[in-house]
Parts: structure tokens; C-alpha cells; sequence
């Protein structure tokens, strides 16, 4: 116990120093998700649009998963060194799988009689995706990019062992920080994550139509389907 209140101690008698490394934490995980999202979304909704990729999706979801972030980043020390690029490409390995497989889930579960109509009424195909699809697809979007921004946040941590900062540096670095200096750095981590998750299910709630806001909530992770159901999912479009 009174660790854990020293630790609470830690924050405000190293305010200048939480905050300095809050912000480096907050730059590499944001660049991860931004990253991430610039090649997930795209790829996931342009698959979802065309009804064909789920041996990608379902794939590249697997092979993301199974990867070890220490393992990547060994790996790309050989390839561009210590730092902050290569951390994040770690993360963005990361990321990738629960916004891709979600936007593809997304996007490929319309409601075929929305779509039907919208084609029926002589919207384009673009028109049907813009107006159409993403509008319906936006809620369970970002559930995997709720997912993914809380998994980055609280592996950014490893930064610290390619030579970067970030909170992760006041964790690994007990000899000049000692044990209430780790518990401090491993409680902001979590409260970050905590923040992310608050935020996004907030903003997943805001682009969810009035509608279907009476529906479950898709918690982090829920939305993204095991192999076998998202298999049967792409089975079932028959459009």
C-alpha cells in the first residue's frame, strides 16, 4: 500500500517530468494510429465496397496478431536502427489488424436492401459507398480504431527499449526512478488508455446514426469477428 501511495506522490513531485514524457508517449502513438489508419481504413472499406477480400482481411488480422512487438522491432534495429521509426512500425503492425478487419466487416455487413435501394434510386457505385455504406459502417469503424488506439498506447511503452523515451522510459528505468517511479509511469499508462478508450467509444457513439444508437455497444475488440464467423459472413452476401 504504501507503494502505491508513494506512487501517487511521484506524479505531482514530478510534474514536469510525467508531462515531458506524456507528451513524447502521446507523439509516438498518435503517428502510430495516424499511420495505421492511412493504410487500414482505405483498404478495409474498399474491400468491404466490392464484397471480395476476406482471405486478405481475415489473414493479415492473424498474421498482425501473432507477431511479437519486441520480435519486429529486433528486427527492424538491423534495418533502420534504434528510434522512434522503428518503434512506431511496430505499432502500426500493430494497429493495422483491428481497423482492417473491421472496416472490411463494416462496410461488407450493409444491409443489402439499403444498398439495393440506393442503386435503385441511381446512385453510382461511389455514390452508394459515400452516402450509403460508410454512413452505416462508421459505428463498427471505429470500434477497431477504439481497439487498436488502446493497444498502441499501452505497447508504446517499448519504446524505451530502443534507446526513445516516453512513459515507458520511467518504467524499464527503476535504478533512477525506483519502484514508485514504475508504478507512477505503468498508472499513467493506463490512465491514457483509459482516456483513449473513453474518447473513442464518445466519438463512436457521435457517428452512430440516431436509429441504431438503442443497439448493444460494441466494446473494444467485439467488432472484430473470429475467422470461422467472418468466413460466414462473406458466404452470406449473395448480391
Amino acid at each position: 500500500m504504501s507503494t502505491f501511495v508513494d506512487a501517487l506522490q511521484f506524479i505531482p513531485d514530478n510534474s514536469d517530468l510525467i508531462w515531458r514524457k506524456t507528451v513524447e508517449h502521446l507523439e509516438l502513438s498518435g503517428a502510430a494510429i495516424a499511420v495505421s489508419l492511412l493504410i487500414a481504413i482505405p483498404i478495409g472499406v474498399w474491400l468491404g465496397h466490392i464484397h471480395r477480400g476476406s482471405f486478405v482481411a481475415i489473414n493479415v488480422a492473424n498474421i498482425g496478431r501473432s507477431l511479437p512487438s519486441l520480435a519486429i522491432i529486433a528486427i527492424g534495429i538491423g534495418l533502420l536502427g534504434l528510434g522512434f521509426v522503428n518503434t512506431m512500425l511496430a505499432l502500426v503492425v500493430l494497429a493495422v489488424p483491428p481497423m482492417l478487419t473491421n472496416a472490411y466487416v463494416a462496410v461488407d455487413g450493409v444491409d443489402p436492401n439499403a444498398v439495393d435501394a440506393a442503386r435503385g434510386m441511381g446512385m453510382r457505385p461511389r455514390e452508394v459507398l459515400l452516402r450509403v455504406e460508410l454512413p452505416l459502417a462508421l459505428p463498427l469503424i471505429f470500434a477497431g480504431i477504439r481497439t487498436a488506439a488502446v493497444y498502441v498506447i499501452a505497447t508504446a511503452t517499448l519504446w524505451a527499449v530502443t534507446g526513445g523515451g516516453g512513459l515507458g522510459e520511467i518504467i524499464v528505468n527503476q535504478a533512477s526512478y525506483r519502484i514508485e517511479g514504475v508504478v507512477a509511469g505503468a498508472m499513467c499508462v493506463a490512465a491514457l488508455a483509459l482516456v483513449a478508450e473513453v474518447t473513442f467509444a464518445a466519438l463512436q457513439r457521435a457517428v452512430t446514426p440516431r436509429g441504431l444508437r438503442n443497439t448493444p455497444p460494441l466494446g473494444p475488440g467485439a467488432a472484430v469477428l473470429p475467422p470461422g464467423e467472418l468466413s460466414a459472413t462473406q458466404g452470406a452476401h449473395t448480391r
